[in-house]
């Protein structure tokens, strides 16, 4: 406490001081600067281009789940959960190939990333298989239907678990 009291005992009557406080820096006083230090624009850009690459990535993951499901279970005839975990797993393979390589720019630890990417995905299928079961056996809901709106949700809680985890 006494060091604390020391160092803020009021300003230096020195002006030619280099040591004492000066002018009020944006980060002393809380305020945003009107000019970012360029790493943290740097960081904003390059969080905002992963961002959209991401989003990009997942795009093409969902139409090729979603194209595989289609195939899978309307023409193959496959029953609509072993469609839905093939057409999942082709498009959690795609995404993360196309993640590593363009996204995050991860080419460490491959398989140790491919492997909670893959759990990550599981979770999807689990989230998926539950929602089939309830609305398409339990409710009549055409299985197509349910897959494609289960997307959307599916998809943003996979982005926040893979970026905390297996991108970290």
């Amino acid at each position: 406490m006494a060091a604390e009291a020391g160092a803020h005992a009021g300003p230096r009557t020195d002006p030619d001081s280099r040591t004492g406080p000066g002018p009020a820096s944006p980060a002393a006083t809380g305020t945003p600067s009107a000019t970012a230090p360029p790493f943290a624009t740097a960081t904003r850009t390059r969080d905002l281009r992963q961002l959209i690459t991401y989003a990009l990535v997942g795009g093409s993951g969902v139409l090729l789940d979603l194209g595989a499901f289609l195939l899978l279970y309307n023409v193959a005839g496959l029953h609509e959960q072993v469609a839905n975990v093939l057409s999942t797993s082709l498009g959690i393979t795609n995404n993360f190939v196309l993640n590593a390589l363009f996204t995050f720019g991860k080419r460490d630890r491959l398989l140790l990333r491919w492997l909670r990417f893959y759990a990550v995905g599981l979770t999807g299928i689990a989230l998926t298989f539950v929602l089939l079961a309830v609305f398409s056996r339990g409710l009549g809901i055409d299985p197509n239907l349910v897959k494609a709106g289960s997307l959307p949700l599916v998809l943003v809680f996979q982005f926040a678990l893979n970026r905390k985890w297996s991108f970290a």
